[in-house]
């Protein structure tokens, strides 16, 4: 560990009492998952932003300066003039002036979106404004062939036990774009392929269901990940609760502005209830009833300016507290919202995840695919077994797990 990782750790924990002894992630270590993502795979991005829409040679320019500062600079503010500029002024007075490696990895990721957005002129007042400039990627995704497929998978499970169906859906909604382990029924086979069982270090599903009886009058908080396949299974999976009753209300909350590349708007959700409603078959007909659901108020989207802000849930405000507070199980979908619960820190694996998620304000699911290096709440024998393994289980994407705090 160089000497300005344990300075940067220390200053951390130093407002985090009881994360003493748990590192933040950084991306000044080589070879780590972190360093990667800001060596690699933000320079990519950038040049993938740059080729996918037909930009001026403003934001070209601006663009390649982005580039050129997380490359070889160090990290700079926001102008006075531009949008939230107070706020990433204070969240980021500490990292301002030093390389983006030495800055903790869950800040550094999120200002590279808010920034990377500004190149594009997202947040300005000329004719870019508003538009996405991850909308051809998803676009891309949710009228591919992999899509066209998952849903024609749920004519044969519109059939099968509800039980076996809740449980088809809810590993379908964790996995997300894995569709060999999402919708599989045939004669004779279980809803879960075996593979998708295997692959969970961790399943609390048991306690999640009953968290969610059927015939509940209870609202569920569904903080949503990724656009595309991703959300089109979350909301398979919200309208088995409704129409099951294991809920009477779902709250789906989305992103205010594009961030992570995929991650899911409001306008992402329209196109994926566009995308059910215009498929044949069982899709169809879920599509129907979410829009019908949407109408009726007992689907409802909503979103927060905390969801784009580099801050663990530990920080959220007063009014998205209150919210969760008032719901029977807020499930949080996806790699970047665990983080953020659990806290972006190298914990021992074995660290309760009830403990790590005492604060939230009312019962809390995660479901995750792991694609960072950041677990807590597993059991002292997978964590041996999965190390034993030698992969790279905790980035590579091939686990998932599903953890609650009734």
């Amino acid at each position: 560990m160089t000497e300005k990782r344990s300075r940067a750790s220390g200053e951390e924990a130093g407002r985090d009492a009881g994360s003493v002894g748990a590192p933040v992630v950084l991306g000044n270590e080589p070879g780590s998952f972190a360093r990667g993502v800001l060596a690699k795979r933000h320079p990519a991005l950038i040049r993938q932003v740059r080729d996918a829409s037909p930009y001026g040679r403003r934001q070209h320019e601006a663009l390649d300066a982005l580039l050129d500062e997380i490359t070889n600079g160090v990290i700079e503010p926001l102008g006075p003039a531009e949008h939230e500029h107070a706020r990433w002024a204070d969240w980021g007075q500490e990292h301002f002036g030093r390389s983006w490696y030495d800055a903790p990895f869950l800040w550094a990721e999120s200002y590279f979106y808010r920034r990377l957005l500004g190149a594009v002129g997202y947040f300005g007042t000329g004719s870019w404004q508003g538009v996405d400039p991850f909308a051809p990627f998803k676009q891309a995704e949710l009228r591919g062939k992999a899509v066209e497929e998952e849903l024609r998978a749920l004519d044969p499970l519109a059939d099968a036990p509800a039980e076996e169906r809740a449980t088809a859906l809810l590993h379908a909604s964790l996995w997300g774009n894995r569709a060999d382990l999402g919708f599989r029924v045939s004669a004779g086979e279980s809803a879960v392929g075996d593979a998708a069982v295997s692959a969970l270090v961790a399943d609390d599903s048991a306690t999640l269901w009953q968290l969610l009886p059927a015939g509940t009058s209870a609202t569920v908080a569904v903080v949503a990940d990724n656009a595309g396949r991703e959300l089109i299974s979350d909301l398979v999976l919200i309208d088995h609760l409704l129409e099951h009753g294991h809920a009477e209300q779902v709250v789906l909350h989305v992103k205010p502005y594009p961030y992570y590349v995929s991650d899911g708007m409001t306008a992402d959700v329209v196109d994926c209830l566009r995308r059910l409603t215009e498929a044949p078959g069982e899709a169809g007909r879920i599509g129907d009833r979410l829009w019908k659901a949407m109408a009726a108020g007992s689907l409802e989207v909503r979103t927060h300016p905390f969801f784009c802000a580099p801050l663990r849930y530990e920080e959220m405000p007063e009014d998205l507290g209150k919210e969760f507070s008032g719901t029977a199980l807020t499930i949080l979908k996806g790699d970047l919202n665990y983080r953020r619960l659990v806290g972006d820190r190298l914990w021992n694996p074995t660290v309760p995840f009830a403990e790590r998620t005492a604060y939230f304000p009312g019962a809390v699911a995660a479901l995750r695919t792991l694609k960072s290096d950041v677990i807590v709440g597993l059991e002292l024998g997978m964590l041996d077994a999965l190390e034993r393994a030698g992969a790279a289980w905790r980035t590579s994407g091939t686990h998932a797990l599903i953890q609650v705090r009734p």
